[in-house]
């Protein structure tokens, strides 16, 4: 078990990725999205999703697995946080 909580993939892309002085805006239009959508990434409101996971591989010369991987990990960790209550085998 992880005893650690992994950085969101958007913190990543921000800290490593983005040159700092590229603005949203500007780092948005070269990957083809709004900048709401990157500030919401950014900013670890909104996910990685699979098409942007290959955006971002294609811009950033990375895998679109990184990024899917960065994102199951930090969301796999954020659920252990507060597990399912109530919940039952399917089977014996």
């Amino acid at each position: 078990m992880e005893m650690y909580n992994p950085a969101h993939p958007g913190e990543v892309l921000k800290e490593l990725y983005l040159p700092e002085n590229m603005s949203v805006s500007e780092a948005a239009k070269k990957l083809g999205v709004s900048r709401q959508t990157l500030s919401a990434i950014i900013n670890g409101r909104a996910g990685i999703s699979a098409e942007m996971a290959l955006r971002l591989s294609k811009a950033l010369g990375t895998t679109a697995d990184l990024w899917l991987k960065m994102q199951i990990k930090y969301d796999l960790w954020q659920a252990k946080q507060n597990p399912p209550k109530g919940v039952q085998k399917l089977a014996a």
